[in-house]
């Protein structure tokens, strides 16, 4: 009797541990079942109103003109309901315009909502900057270059660097000349090179069309006058003139404010030019400048359009867009970008950046740090993203190490290291530019850029999705 007492107690406690695991897991299973329900629901939610929103792209009340949220039903294969899906539709603008919709998607499952799943995505244009680099031309990626994000050229790729994402050409064949290391000329595949993670190569893919990119300068011009800041031509006469190669220093401050100066005269410089229509002569370097003025950055129009040469440097503080065009005067006055120092943002979270857009060339200037850092968008809208070929060995040659955060968009081929550019008796030929050079891409501004980064694309669509 007391045997099986004890063995009877025993087998009770066992059926009912078991009992119990089995209710657990059954528990568990029904959680799960319920938290896919609602997380299918709440995309369902985000797939219903970018519908909405092709058919009706200016509508972000859902049709009634109500604040939100919107409980929209989503219905199941059977006709019957899945569940609801809660909506929230938010607009984030600059200088009065819409840039991107924020649509935050709450589901719960219709036989239980004890498990809500929320979903945050942002709707907009994809843009320039969901790119490492995108070059109108051909382009030789040396064995020193470590490029981190996609990598586009519409013309051919050599690449010998090491590349950990994308590398995209959109030709089938084209023809490597001694520019490009081949010699004599030879017939290559759209990539190729002794560059690792070859797998990540493809050819030939669509083009990027650098007119349908190409930014709108005296729309631009308006805006920044009503809204931003505006800075006119200071420089004066035609190109063979020293008046011509005037212009303004630009200082960003971590304090939300931008140092303006005017540049009263230039050092000339013999080099040989990264954009090979340019002339041989350089005025990349500040001689002579007094101070300007300090702007205040509005808050809510991020957005500098200087009509004159450009030198840029410093801390940015917030999402800020600087153009440097000439809308004005006559068609043959070109002013340039020149990148004089580091430029960092203030923060490292997404809420600072800067997009550079030039009409012509964006040039990195002879006295650059020799250690540089450059984040930002950088678009040499007609010209070339680079640094010249300045006297090798001399004061400005050669450089150390260039790191770029973000994103290069260059119309004819960039440069930043000259092969062999530099000769003496002593130790023969060497390296001229930056000896080594690091790039990625800004993910963060790949989702939500500063305001007017070229687009890629006139649809919209989801660049960021997210689970809360």
């Amino acid at each position: 009797m007391l045997l099986a007492l004890v063995f009877g107690a025993i087998f009770f406690i066992v059926l009912a541990g078991l009992s119990g695991f089995v209710l657990a897991q059954n528990r568990i299973g029904d959680a799960e079942r319920v938290k896919g329900e609602a997380f299918s629901v709440a995309e369902a939610g985000l797939e219903y109103y970018r519908w909405h929103l092709a058919h009706f792209p200016t509508d972000l009340t859902n049709g009634t003109g109500a604040a939100g949220p919107y409980a929209i039903p989503i219905p199941d294969p059977q006709g019957g309901t899945a569940g609801t899906a809660s909506l929230d539709i938010a607009a984030n603008t600059a200088c009065g315009q819409t840039t991107s919709i924020s649509i935050t998607s709450k589901g719960t499952a219709a036989d239980d909502a004890s498990i809500p799943q929320t979903l945050v995505a942002r709707y907009a244009k994809p843009s320039v900057a969901a790119y490492s680099y995108i070059v109108n031309d051909s382009v030789w990626a040396g064995s020193d270059r470590v490029i981190n994000g996609p990598y586009h050229s519409n013309g051919g790729v050599r690449m010998d660097g090491t590349a950990n994402a994308p590398v995209t050409s959109s030709l089938s064949t084209w023809t490597c000349t001694s520019s490009f290391g081949c010699s004599p000329n030879q017939t290559e595949p759209g990539v190729f090179g002794a560059g690792g993670n070859q797998d990540l190569w493809n050819y030939p893919t669509p083009q990027v069309d650098f007119a349908g990119i190409a930014a709108n300068f005296s729309s631009l011009k308006s805006t920044a006058q009503a809204s931003g800041i505006y800075l006119p031509r200071y420089s004066s006469g035609n190109s063979n003139s020293a008046a011509y190669h005037k212009g303004y220093h630009i200082i960003f401050n971590a304090n939300g404010t931008v140092t303006v100066k005017h540049v009263t005269s230039t050092g000339q410089q013999s080099v040989y030019p990264v954009n090979s229509s340019d002339p041989s002569t350089d005025y990349a370097l500040i001689k002579n400048e007094t101070t300007y003025n300090t702007y205040t950055l509005p808050a809510n129009c991020g957005l500098i359009f200087v009509e004159d040469n450009a030198w840029v440097e410093g801390v940015v503080p917030s999402k800020v867009t600087l153009v440097v065009a000439n809308v004005s005067s006559s068609g043959s006055i070109v002013p340039d970008a020149f990148l004089k120092g580091n430029i960092t943002y203030a923060s490292s979270d997404g809420s600072d950046g800067l997009t550079l857009i030039s009409g012509h060339d964006i040039l990195i200037t002879p006295d650059s740090p020799d250690t540089m850092t450059l984040e930002g968008i950088f678009v040499a809208q007609g010209g070339a993203f680079g640094r010249n070929l300045y006297a090798c060995p001399g004061p400005y040659e050669p450089k150390s190490s260039l790191t770029i955060l973000g994103s290069t968009i260059s119309n004819l081929r960039t440069g930043t290291k000259w092969l062999n550019g530099c000769w003496s008796w002593t130790s023969g030929y060497s390296d001229a530019g930056y000896q080594t050079r690091v790039d990625s891409f800004d993910r963060t501004l790949a989702a939500d850029p500063p305001p007017f980064t070229p687009d890629l694309s006139s649809d919209f669509q989801f660049v960021d999705w997210q689970q809360k």
